[in-house]
């Protein structure tokens, strides 16, 4: 395939990991994390100035500048923003789910979120329409209702909320697609009610659910088109298929970029230029799936080319970092960012009690397979 051995460095394939579920979740989670907070430094900046800044690729926390979207919101270094911040409270409402969450317990978790995390400030543009519609109590015409009517207000879910907090539903699901998608899909209703968005997060959670299993680098990439495709077959059944790029097709024009790539700024202005790393769905999710590729999925080149890829770097290295994650394991967390990010967010999100939760369904998921 075209993504198959892309990228420079030896990636993760032939290092030894710990492979238990329990472990890959941690490693998701924290990579994920530790990706968000390396972007958001870089948030907004282009490739150029990026690279100028670091003289290379962003592999080290900065204090994000106020022309970063952390900067101006007040986010300190090391510190996740709304990426992984909503990731780590819908890990929370799954387990406190019981793996079984539904419309009203997502509701619930998100209003929740909005209301008591210290990042909802950096809500993005679709979380606050629908949040705002929520609190308002505004009719929703049965949207984020699996099975019910398709929403009858204006289409506003395209961007990367869902992809963005949605690697749990992998989490839970180990080396199980169809049940990492069914879950992604209550994760994106109602906030994010299109083809678009709904089958770039199916994409993240199926990639997830099979870097769960130790699988290979190409398969992972396999399971997340694979996701993608279920995705939009959801979407076309509970949701809309608004006018816009196809998922299916950004992300196979990324994964050819990936596969001819010849160095990291090449690749990434190539990438930029073709597919975009803005805050659409349809840009970013093909990007950080074209760029977990190309990395191999090494923990640190992963988030790194994502936080130095222009746009919206958090998103993108949170993603990415969750596939990474999943796939290496504790073992490949980089050493070198691991306990500054661990001094600056496990008190708040505590990852040991969140991997503990998710991996007790995990393995309940994998032994009723």
């Amino acid at each position: 395939m075209a993504f198959a051995g892309c990228g420079n460095g030896a990636g993760i394939q032939g290092r030894q990991y710990v492979t238990s579920f329990r472990d890959r979740i941690y490693g998701s989670l924290v990579l994920a994390g530790i990706g968000d907070a390396l972007g958001a430094s870089t948030e907004l900046w282009s490739i150029e100035e990026i690279f100028e800044r670091f003289g290379g690729l962003a592999t080290r926390f900065e204090e994000p500048t106020p022309d970063t979207f952390a900067g101006a919101n007040g986010g300190r270094r090391a510190e996740v923003t709304d990426d992984a911040s909503q990731m780590y409270y819908l890990a929370r409402a799954i387990v406190r789910a019981d793996g079984r969450l539904d419309q009203a317990a997502w509701i619930a978790c998100l209003l929740d979120w909005a209301a008591n995390s210290p990042k909802a400030g950096f809500m993005g543009p679709t979380t606050l329409a629908i949040v705002s519609a929520l609190r308002e109590g505004k009719p929703l015409d049965g949207v984020g209702v699996v099975g019910t009517s398709k929403r009858k207000l204006p289409t506003l879910g395209t961007t990367n909320g869902a992809a963005m907090r949605v690697a749990p539903a992998g989490l839970v699901h180990p080396g199980d697609i169809v049940g990492a998608t069914n879950l992604a899909l209550v994760t994106c209703l109602p906030s994010h009610d299109t083809d678009v968005a709904i089958a770039s997060a199916c994409a993240v959670a199926a990639g997830v659910a099979v870097a769960m299993t130790g699988a290979a680098l190409d398969d992972v990439v396999r399971a997340s088109i694979e996701g993608g495709d279920l995705g939009a077959q959801l979407a076309a059944e509970h949701a809309r298929v608004p006018p816009g790029p196809r998922f299916s097709t950004r992300l196979s024009m990324a994964l050819e970029i990936a596969g001819h790539a010849n160095g990291d700024r090449a690749f990434l202005t190539e990438l930029e230029a073709a597919i975009g790393s803005g805050v659409l769905a349809c840009e970013s999710v093909p990007a950080a799936i074209a760029i977990f590729a190309y990395a191999k999925g090494d923990p640190l080149r992963t988030v790194a080319l994502c936080a130095s890829a222009g746009g919206d770097t958090d998103t993108l290295a949170t993603m990415a970092g969750g596939l990474s994650g999943a796939m290496a394991g504790a073992a490949g967390l980089p050493s070198s960012l691991l306990a500054e990010f661990l001094a600056v967010n496990d008190p708040e999100y505590g990852f040991d009690e969140l991997a503990d939760g998710l991996a007790r369904l995990a393995e309940r998921n994998s032994s009723r397979a």
